[in-house]
């Protein structure tokens, strides 16, 4: 259930948190306290914005079946065609040599490809349906990005399933709702805005399974919080943050600052919140053992793909805690090599090299709060305590909330001191 969003980590994380200001999507209403779901079929309110979800990355060759014939468009000015899929048959959709198009035996033109379903759900990418139109989009080198264009509720239908478990309680399925609604929405308005797509399919974003992940419970939170996201500032100018979350915080919520060097605002400020997660089977985890060569090794993978001195270390000698948050949590970890050298690095940085390339069967670590000890061969992760990141809404405080009776805006303001819920659209 990690997520980046929460990132899951440091994948997504920016030098500064970035505000969003309430012109770049509408005007905020104040939260009037619920929303009432509207008979018959589910309709998004007016003015639900389209988000672009990254599918499928850096492909050669997808499988497409359809039960209703399907619109083709090839670049922006083309009027379309429908095109008969065999029934109960996938169809591989690839690029020629030339760089066109072939689906089946068709070929066609070549530029961004364009479906767009005659029914919602009527059309599957690798036996998995999705609310809205696919945009295939070339990437270079014969390979192509499948992208999901859809507006922002459906999204999140698709969403709450894939992050929470499914007897989890209704008002911390609508809280997850709020929190992811706001995460798409900064990510569609920043890093979406210079480029093809606004976010991730999986934990570098949310985890998204479409129509196949959706669940009433899922639909039902999603209807129930429809464009209400959490948002911070002075009354009337409130504007949308990141709003990270993951899975449990180990009692310790880090600020997005030490995690990930964002810039400080009250609602992403570390936390004390004591046992609220301790039903999380990853509360307490360790000791894990690994050894300095493995560590080695993944280290300096980290460091060549990150860019980073690591890529040169020496064989590891030892980890050290170098700083604390005020509650104890380490926010930076001193790694020395065998030659004396000491590298300072971010905890969530290190949590991220030390399971880089670990494998399917590797030893990982779950969080980056933890104390290292040195075991001659081995580096032991000890005292262990929560999975994932620990920034913004901890999910396991979040369904312990719910069990008390905390209803949804209470579990959100309470995980971001000083926010509001406001209305987007």
């Amino acid at each position: 259930m990690e997520t980046v969003a929460h990132g899951t980590g440091p994948h997504a994380a920016r030098a500064s948190l970035r505000l969003l200001i309430i012109f770049t999507f509408g005007f905020l209403f104040a939260w009037p306290g619920g929303c009432a779901q509207q008979p018959g079929r589910y309709a998004p309110p007016a003015g639900t914005p389209t988000v672009r979800v990254l599918l499928l990355e850096n492909q050669q060759k997808v499988a497409v079946s359809a039960t209703d014939m399907p619109t083709v468009h090839i670049g922006s000015q083309d009027a379309g065609q429908q095109l008969r899929f065999p029934a109960g048959t996938a169809v591989p959709v690839s690029l020629t040599p030339g760089g066109g198009w072939q689906i089946g035996t068709v070929q066609l033109g070549s530029g961004e490809m364009l479906l767009e379903q005659s029914a919602d759900g009527s059309l599957r990418i690798d036996k998995h349906a999705y609310h809205g139109r696919y945009r295939f989009v070339p990437v270079g080198g014969g390979r192509f990005n499948v992208i999901n264009d859809l507006d922002l509720e459906s999204y999140l239908q698709g969403v709450l399933r894939s992050e929470l478990f499914p007897n989890w309680h209704d008002e911390a399925y609508k809280a997850q709702a709020i929190v992811a609604r706001t995460y798409a929405l900064f990510e569609a308005r920043t890093d979406g805005a210079a480029r093809a797509f606004d976010v991730y399919s999986d934990q570098r974003s949310q985890v998204y399974g479409g129509i196949d992940a959706e669940t009433p419970r899922s639909r039902e939170a999603t209807e129930a919080t429809a464009g209400i996201v959490v948002a911070f500032g002075s009354p009337g100018r409130e504007v949308i943050f990141k709003s990270y979350f993951s899975s449990c915080c180990g009692g310790v919520a880090q600020s997005a600052s030490d995690a990930f060097g964002d810039d400080e605002i009250p609602p992403l400020a570390e936390q004390n919140r004591g046992n609220c997660c301790s039903e999380s089977p990853k509360f307490n985890w360790g000791p894990l053992a690994i050894p300095k060569v493995e560590l080695t090794r993944r280290l300096r993978a980290w460091g060549i793909w990150r860019k980073q001195a690591f890529k040169d270390i020496a064989p590891i000698a030892h980890f050290d805690i170098a700083q604390t948050s005020r509650f104890g949590r380490p926010t930076r970890f001193m790694v020395t090599d065998a030659r004396g050298y000491r590298y300072s690095i971010r905890a969530e940085d290190l949590r991220e090299a030390v399971n880089t390339d670990a494998g399917p069967n590797g030893i990982k670590v779950f969080s980056s709060f933890f104390k290292p000890v040195d075991h001659g061969a081995d580096i032991l992760f000890t005292e262990g305590h929560g999975y994932g990141h620990g920034v913004g809404m901890c999910q396991w405080c979040a369904e312990h909330q719910a069990s008390q009776g905390w209803n949804d805006e209470a579990i959100v303001l309470g995980a971001f001191p000083g926010a509001k819920l406001v209305r987007a659209y």
